[in-house]
């Protein structure tokens, strides 16, 4: 008898070009964990621990190898009605010295729900020193389109996204933060080279504006590109390279179409002096966060965008060419999961959230093969 063990989890790791051929047979599934509620953001503290928000108030610290999880205290009043409630969480890059955590969250108010980005301070099980960096002029009737994805940069800057909150001329209108991108300093501060930071009659906080509702955020250090996705309304949905100050066009031109009827918003598709986006989504996948994707473990991966669906319900892969022409590649459709929610380790492994309250693993799979010799 002879017997051959072949491990490509570990080939696929060291070898490029094995990765090309990834499918979902390659991948391993694992449920780290089950949350009552639907785990919104994830931040990996290290290759051992991660913070998981749920939607409806809570926060666990999580251990990623027994599954193990711990309610934290300390947070603050949500409104969760809707698409509302405990929102994302994001390790400062100043963690390791400072402790620091950044959460965003629809907070209560007198006027209604607004989008608002805090910060607290990790100490053991507890979050200390809650502070809200920025409670946004948000607040409308509406219980949906929040926005509140979180991303760094190298340069001393945290970013977040404010979705229209249901009311389409919100994303024009720069008098309130309603369907922006916000850039600050870490401490809360407007940074004196914002945009529009001159403008008496601009909130100064603006780093972008026209957009729907931003469920995804991601700085890229490598090339200092920051980049969204969105949703559209009935088909539209977007990936946007997001500059300083420039307009996404929502709701004046948009790839999708009225919820009521086959009738397209907008002017159409596109129109000078507003940005086009760099990936469109027809119909829908309703995308709900987003990674640039740089590991060894899936290294053909390197350099792809990495988004979780809700709608259509997979892991969605974007490679986009120098010329800009685009390659979708969609994985996980059997697990018949709204994937919320993403990380990565420093290894390259996966973690996804799903709205039925998992904590997905996803790396490669070893594959074991046995063969009888006659």
């Amino acid at each position: 008898m002879k017997t051959w063990i072949i491990f490509l989890a570990s080939l696929m790791a060291l070898n490029a070009s094995a990765s090309d051929a990834i499918t979902d047979n390659s991948l391993e599934v694992q449920t780290v964990t089950q949350f009552d509620g639907i785990p919104w953001g994830i931040s990996i503290l290290n290759d051992q621990e991660a913070i998981v928000t749920v939607k409806k108030g809570s926060a666990y610290k999580v251990n990623l190898s027994t599954g193990k999880k711990q309610a934290l205290t300390g947070l603050p009043e949500v409104d969760n009605r809707g698409q509302g409630g405990l929102l994302d969480v994001a390790k400062s890059p100043e963690f390791k010295e400072q402790g620091w955590l950044y959460f965003t969250y629809s907070k209560p108010t007198d006027e209604g729900a607004k989008t608002t980005l805090a910060r607290a301070k990790l100490s053991g099980n507890k979050l200390t020193a809650w502070h809200d960096l920025l409670v946004t002029d948000s607040a409308t009737s509406e219980s949906k389109h929040y926005g509140g994805r979180i991303a760094f940069d190298d340069k001393g800057h945290v970013f977040f996204s404010v979705g229209d909150r249901g009311v389409r001329d919100n994303a024009q209108d720069l008098t309130n933060h309603g369907g922006s991108v916000i850039r600050l300093n870490l401490d809360g501060s407007v940074p004196a080279n914002n945009p529009f930071v001159t403008h008496a009659n601009i909130r100064n906080e603006i780093w972008s504006y026209g957009h729907r509702n931003p469920q995804g955020l991601f700085y890229d250090t490598d090339t200092e590109t920051l980049w969204s996705n969105e949703h559209g309304p009935r088909g539209g949905d977007e990936i946007n390279l997001i500059r300083p100050g420039a307009n996404y066009g929502w709701p004046i031109v948009s790839y999708g179409k009225e919820y009521w009827g086959p009738i397209s918003v907008g002017e159409g598709n596109t129109k000078d002096g507003i940005d086009n986006p760099a990936k469109v989504f027809i119909p829908s996948i309703a995308p709900s966060s987003l990674i640039r994707y740089k590991g060894m473990l899936f290294s053909n991966w390197n350099g792809d965008f990495l988004s979780t669906a809700l709608a259509l319900r997979h892991l969605n892969k974007i490679r986009i060419d120098k010329n800009g022409e685009t390659t979708e590649t969609r994985y996980l459709q059997h697990l018949d999961e709204r994937l919320r929610s993403m990380a990565q380790d420093s290894t390259g492994i996966l973690y996804l959230g799903t709205d039925s309250g998992k904590l997905l693993k996803i790396s490669l799979a070893v594959v074991i093969e046995v063969k009888k010799a006659g």
